[in-house]
């Protein structure tokens, strides 16, 4: 998974480079340019998916994974430096708190699994996609606090976990010294065997989205100014993007008092889309797009003698979105539509062991930025909630959704 997300992220990269490279033969004139250097602090929120490997290592066995979701608030403190008219270095110290977390109920009690604070630190690199939109990767060390609260007695636990993070984002000035912030992070932690000596061990992992406010000061002192991509918004597109993350499935007993959320899954995938944008007086614009996705986003469980997975392997998409232009070549939006999801149940020695199609919406939101006259780059974040499937009434029922980020380029067609 680590080695998959890492090839992910570089090769955005590489085809990012390669269009922008393109935008200074397409280019309108210089744009106002701004001041990417100094310190700055941010205000923001996101949500995401944690999924927890659990291992059982004298067997062996494992179970990847135990899933939770929900959301957070994170305050930011970090520092830029231009080394180059386009390239930037910097660190950063987030801080977050939140209720991401699994929920197991049994009649009246209950057993919940909370990712609730923690922080990161570490470094980033970025290029400026026009004067007023930075792209970045960014990597480094990051600590989690799990707690385990229930309603039977003795059963209190928690715990500190340190690991690292990777990820990428977009930021753009939206005024003045404001900018308008946008990643995706993948963190892994260390093992916690719970006191039993190694014989029960669970390693976390988290697919985040994270969104805020910067304000950088000194922003607005002037800064590198230099061509920028022609771009029209309006037009029929094809693209293509890699993407990430999680989902969790909550599990439910109709006839009983039993309940699980969740089990989780976690992968990559690859995705090709096609659209239609129009631009309309005040610099709003509006389209519709259709998408399909072939993924390797997987529930794994493994012990002597037996494999098994849930996949969810393919799906497609038809979503509405409108933006907003901060600046001519930039655009923020938000999305939502239908969205369709193809699960199969694997088992060793049988092959297909059960396979169910499930119906739902998906709701997001994302930039978008122009790195040459016909083409454009974008990091979109989404919540996808699906259908309930009840394994042709054997008892019991789950209850799908998923927290995905892609990055990918945009073609304008006409």
């Amino acid at each position: 998974m680590k080695t998959s997300l890492i090839a992910m992220l570089a090769a955005g990269g590489v085809a990012l480079a390669s269009q922008s490279a393109m935008a200074a033969d397409f280019a309108e004139p210089a744009a106002a340019g701004y001041n990417w250097s100094g310190i700055y602090i941010g205000i923001g929120g996101g949500a995401g998916a944690f999924v927890g490997e659990a291992e059982i290592p004298g067997l062996p066995a494992s179970f990847n994974g135990i899933g939770g979701e929900g959301i957070f608030g994170e305050l930011t403190l970090g520092y830029d430096y231009m080394v180059s008219p386009r390239f930037l270095i910097g660190a950063f110290a987030d801080g977050r708190f939140g209720d991401v977390g699994s929920e197991l109920t049994f009649g009246a009690d209950s057993i919940d699994v909370d990712a609730d604070y923690g922080f990161d630190v570490g470094l980033r690199a970025g290029y400026l996609l026009t004067p007023s939109t930075l792209a970045y990767v960014l990597g480094g060390y990051s600590w989690q606090h799990f707690d385990v609260s229930s309603t039977v007695a003795g059963l209190d636990y928690d715990w500190d976990s340190s690991g690292f993070v990777v990820g990428a984002g977009v930021e753009t000035v939206i005024a003045s010294n404001w900018t308008l912030k946008s990643k995706y992070r993948y963190s892994h932690y260390a093992s916690e065997d719970f006191d039993t000596a190694g014989f029960v061990e669970v390693t976390p992992s988290a697919h985040t989205f994270h969104a805020g406010l910067n304000y950088r000061f000194g922003m607005a002192a002037g800064g590198t100014s230099f061509n920028t991509p022609a771009y029209d918004w309006n037009g029929l597109t094809i693209g293509a993007a890699l993407g990430a993350g999680g989902l969790v499935h909550d599990l439910s007993v109709p006839a009983g008092p039993l309940g699980f959320n969740g089990i989780g899954a976690e992968g990559v995938f690859a995705e090709a889309s096609i659209g239609y944008d129009m631009e309309f007086a005040g610099g709003w614009v509006a389209g519709v797009m259709a998408d399909a996705r072939i993924s390797s986003v997987s529930t794994e469980l493994s012990a002597p003698g037996l494999s098994a997975s849930i996949d969810a392997d393919y799906g497609f998409d038809v979503l509405a979105r409108l933006g907003y232009k901060v600046s001519q070549g930039t655009l923020v939006y938000a999305l939502g539509g239908y969205s369709h999801q193809h699960f199969e149940v694997d088992v060793s020695g049988v092959g297909t062991f059960y396979d169910w199609d499930s119906n739902g919406f998906s709701v997001g939101g994302g930039i978008e930025t122009a790195v040459a006259d016909r083409t454009t780059f974008n990091l979109e974040y989404r919540y996808s909630d699906y259908g309930t499937e009840d394994f042709d009434g054997i008892g019991f029922e789950v209850d799908p959704s998923a927290h995905t980020v892609r990055a990918g380029l945009k073609f304008k067609l006409m």
